[in-house]
């Protein structure tokens, strides 16, 4: 990669962001600063606070790019990225909503954009989801290249007017190596003697939780019963709890972590019941950490897990608990899932692959000689 964007600046670009769009973005500055480029990165404040873009060797300067739309807010920031983008070469844009302000702010220049979309819209039929397509026919329509993290996200991107749509996985970092024994682990929770069922993601609808809880209350007749834990924050984190208290369901919520690889390590199963996902990063490091996997046949999720998981209906909560307790009752056939997700989690793209990925788009698009 060395030397081949020398003297290019290339400007990155999101909307507010709390996991892997953020990461994946600080993931390209140090490849794209190897290759000669001058890197700038343009969202909200509080990217900047989580994922330290500018100690990862970008410039960054905010744009507050705002989660819905909001017409004066957008208007701000169109012009706000276009002036800061004036001089830049190629402006990458991660997300629909980073994307439609990217676009905006290029639409007098000649600079290339690139866009990659990153997940499905959800919203149901109505007034905000008309208007969601139309911005992503827009979107698709006017970047010179549009990445997808999973193939049907470049299908759509092909059926609403995209010119060039290409399927680029985003790889999850290597998991550190756990810093505590299972046992300790287990001891930090509460003392779980059972099974441990770990979840992790962000507590929204899209997660499948709704699913989850009722499952999980089926399973607290089992002896010994398992407990299920739940990594992570999010709007529905008050619901959620009333909901296991009404339900009596052996669930806990922990919260944002930073100790995901001490929970794998120490998990004997772990669920993911999303309605939809593109190529998450929880499915790659459980399928690396060798740990049985139970999720859902949506977006990329079939194509990124393969034979390492369990695949089952989305909004089933007689398939997930059948699935679950398959895994639990049969301990010979979790641990074969078990080698499996480590064979197909060996096979996946690492890091350097995404970032050469990426490279090679800007290149082509630049005019770069490779």
């Amino acid at each position: 990669m060395t030397g081949q964007l020398a003297g290019r600046r290339i400007a990155l670009t999101l909307a507010t962001s709390t996991g892997g769009v953020g990461a994946h973005v600080r993931s390209l500055i140090g490849p794209l600063t190897s290759a000669g480029a001058s890197v700038s990165v343009h969202g909200p404040a509080a990217t900047e606070r989580l994922f330290g873009f500018g100690a990862a060797g970008a410039r960054f300067v905010p744009v507050e790019i705002a989660t819905n739309p909001r017409p004066l807010h957008d208007a701000r920031a169109v012009a706000a990225l276009a002036r800061l983008t004036r001089q830049s070469d190629l402006v990458h844009a991660h997300g629909l909503r980073a994307g439609l302000v990217a676009v905006l702010a290029g639409v007098r220049r000649s600079r290339p954009t690139v866009v990659t979309l990153h997940n499905a819209l959800l919203d149901p039929p109505g007034l905000r989801r008309r208007l969601l397509v139309m911005l992503e026919m827009l979107v698709c329509r006017r970047a010179d290249i549009v990445l997808g993290v999973s193939g049907d996200l470049v299908a759509r991107a092909m059926r609403v007017g995209a010119g060039d749509a290409r399927m680029a996985p985003i790889a999850a970092p290597p998991l550190p190596a756990p810093q505590r024994s299972a046992a300790e682990v287990r001891a930090e929770l509460g003392g779980i003697g059972g099974p441990l069922i770990l979840a992790v993601g962000r507590l929204h609808g899209q997660k499948g939780y709704d699913v989850l809880l009722p499952a999980a209350a089926r399973w607290a007749t089992r002896v010994p019963p398992p407990v299920v834990v739940v990594a992570g924050d999010g709007p529905l984190e008050s619901q959620l709890q009333s909901q296991i208290e009404e339900l009596g369901a052996p669930v806990r919520l922990l919260g944002r972590r930073s100790d995901v690889a001490d929970l794998l390590n120490a998990a004997d199963l772990v669920v993911l019941p999303s309605r939809w996902e593109g190529w998450p990063l929880v499915a790659q490091e459980t399928l690396r950490a060798g740990r049985p996997l139970v999720t859902t046949a949506v977006g990329g999720l079939p194509q990124l897990v393969g034979d390492g998981a369990v695949l089952i209906r989305p909004g089933d909560v007689d398939a997930l608990d059948a699935a679950v307790q398959r895994l639990l009752d049969d301990p010979a056939a979790a641990s074969a899932l078990g080698r499996a997700a480590t064979a197909r989690g060996q096979s996946l793209p690492d890091e350097h692959d995404t970032a050469a990925q990426t490279l090679a788009v800007y290149v082509e698009l630049l005019g770069v000689p490779s």
